[in-house]
C-alpha cells in the first residue's frame, strides 16, 4: 500500500530519491529542504535542487532553519506521517521529529555503515582509497548516523572514478534501495540490525584548503585527491610564478625526481613517490585545457621545477 511520507533532503543526490518515491506511488505530502541560499555572481537567493524538484512536482515545501522549535515540531507531527525519508538533508532531527511518524524516520546514507558516518562519505571513500562503498538504509536515532541498518548494497570504486561519478551511482542505488525497503519497513518483515562497533569511521565535512596538492606526497595519494575532490572543492598546484593551477584530471605514472620537477611535456611532475601526469588543467581566468596545451603557453624547462 502507498505510504504517507515526508521527504527531507537538499542537494542533487536527494532528487532521484524523491523522484523514486513519487514514481513508486507513495504519497509525499511535504518536502523539507535547507532554506534558499545566495548563489552566483549576483548572490541571488536560490532554492535547493530538492526544493526546485518538489515545486515542479507540486509538493509543498518547508524550509525551516531549525527543527528545534515547538511550533515546527507540532507542524511536522500534524502531517500524520507513516514515515519520513531523509537523504542528505543537512539539519539535525530532534527526538520529537524522529518519534512523530508511525514508522519513524529512515535515512538513505551513501556509505556502507558503520564506515563513513557523517557529512562527506562519498569523497572520503575515494580519498582513503577504499575498494568499495555503497548505500545503507538506516532507521534514524539521535546519534550521527548510528541507527540500526535495514538494507544495504555495495559497489566497487573503480580506479578512475571521481566523486561526481560515484555520487551519481550511489544516488541511483539509494533510490532503488529505499523503494525496495519501504514495504518491508511497513509490514515489519525488514528487521533492523544494529551497526557493529568495529569499523566506525567519520567522514568530516570538506574544506576548500584540502584541495592543495602537496607534491611531496605519493602520486597515488594525489590521484585520489583529484578524483575525490572533483567537482568541489577542486584541486590545485602552486606554480613557481605564484599562480594556482587547477588540476581537473590527472593520473599517477612511473617517474623519479625531486617533487615538482617537470619530467616531460605530458606534462608529468615528479612526486614524493612516482609522478603525476596532468591531463586537464585550468589557469586563473582561463578555460580548461589539456596539459600539453597549458605547458606550451607557460615558461618551462624539462628537468626544472614547475611548482613553488
Amino acid at each position: 500500500m502507498p505510504l504517507r511520507l515526508a521527504f527531507m533532503g537538499t542537494p542533487d543526490f536527494s532528487v532521484s530519491i524523491l523522484d523514486a518515491l513519487v514514481m513508486a506511488g507513495h504519497q509525499v505530502v511535504c518536502v523539507y529542504s535547507q532554506p534558499p541560499r545566495p548563489a552566483g555572481r549576483g548572490q541571488q537567493l536560490q532554492a535547493s535542487p530538492v526544493h526546485r524538484r518538489a515545486d515542479a512536482l507540486g509538493i509543498p515545501v518547508r524550509t525551516p532553519k531549525s527543527l528545534r522549535k515547538a511550533e515546527e515540531q507540532a507542524e511536522f507531527a500534524a502531517l500524520d506521517l507513516d514515515c519520513a525519508i531523509v537523504a542528505a538533508y543537512g539539519l539535525i532531527l530532534p527526538q520529537a521529529i524522529l518519534d512523530a511518524p508511525r514508522l519513524g524516520c529512515v535515512n538513505v546514507h551513501a556509505s556502507l555503515l558503520p564506515r563513513w558516518r557523517g557529512a562527506a562519505p562519498i569523497q572520503r571513500a575515494i580519498l582513503a582509497g577504499d575498494a568499495e562503498t555503497g548505500v545503507t538504509i538506516m532507521q534514524m536515532d539521535a546519534g550521527l548516523d548510528t541507527g540500526a541498518m535495514l538494507l544495504k548494497d555495495a559497489l566497487p570504486i573503480t580506479p578512475r572514478m571521481t566523486a561526481a561519478d560515484l555520487h551519481d551511482a550511489l544516488a541511483a542505488m539509494g533510490a532503488r534501495l529505499i523503494v525496495t525497503a519501504l514495504p518491508g519497513i511497513a509490514d515489519g518483515s525488514l528487521m533492523p540490525v544494529p551497526q557493529p562497533e568495529a569499523g566506525v569511521t567519520y567522514a568530516a565535512k570538506l574544506v576548500k584548503e584540502e584541495g592543495r596538492l602537496d607534491l611531496t606526497r605519493p602520486a597515488t595519494d594525489l590521484d585520489r585527491q583529484v578524483r575525490g575532490l572533483t567537482p568541489w572543492p577542486g584541486t590545485w598546484i602552486d606554480l613557481a610564478n605564484g599562480e594556482k593551477l587547477k588540476v581537473l584530471e590527472a593520473q599517477p605514472v612511473a617517474g623519479n625526481g625531486e617533487p615538482g620537477t617537470l619530467l616531460d611535456t605530458g606534462p608529468t611532475l615528479a612526486c614524493g613517490h612516482d609522478a603525476l601526469r596532468l591531463f586537464r588543467v585550468q589557469r586563473p581566468g582561463k578555460g580548461p585545457v589539456d596539459g600539453a596545451s597549458f605547458l606550451r603557453g607557460y615558461p618551462h624547462q624539462i628537468g626544472g621545477k614547475l611548482t613553488a
